[in-house]
């Protein structure tokens, strides 16, 4: 199960991208997923890289890494501590985990202001002047939704 309940610290402020074509993006996230049964947790986010290949890591309030999500053409992969779980997509990783595949690959459109189409996932970025963005998704179930509040670059 990958429910994850762990406080909100502050702002954390985005890392400069480390090669050509890479972004960076860092902050905190919630997600609530309205499965059977419903799954909600909170963490701190390091996103980089690109739809193509990235790593999504995600810390405790404390600075403790909860998991860290890899992908790249030739799948995905999730890291808890030793443990390791690989599938073929990163959508099937994600379903496998919290019940519905998350927009981990959208979040890049969307942190730098972009709607982008996500699976059912409808996006608000009427906040994002502001570093924060709000994700939706009705259908197919179960509905989720995605919160993060980050700094620009």
């Amino acid at each position: 199960m990958f429910a994850l309940a762990v406080g909100l610290a502050g702002c954390a402020t985005p890392r400069l991208p480390r090669a050509p074509g890479e972004t960076a993006w860092a902050g905190r996230l919630a997600l609530r997923v309205d499965g059977a049964p419903p799954q909600a947790f909170s963490a701190l986010f390091d996103l980089r890289g690109s739809a193509d290949t990235g790593e999504l890591q995600l810390t405790s309030a404390l600075g403790q890494t909860l998991a860290t999500v890899r992908w790249s053409a030739q799948g995905a992969e999730l890291q808890r501590g030793n443990h390791t779980t690989r599938r073929d997509s990163l959508d099937a990783l994600t379903t496998e985990l919290s019940g519905a595949p998350l927009p981990v690959l959208a979040m890049f459109d969307w942190l730098a202001g972009r709607d982008a189409p996500a699976g059912g996932w409808r996006v608000d970025l009427s906040q994002h002047a502001s570093g924060r963005l709000v994700a939706r998704r009705e259908q197919p179930q179960p509905s989720a939704e995605l919160r993060l509040v980050f700094e620009q670059p």
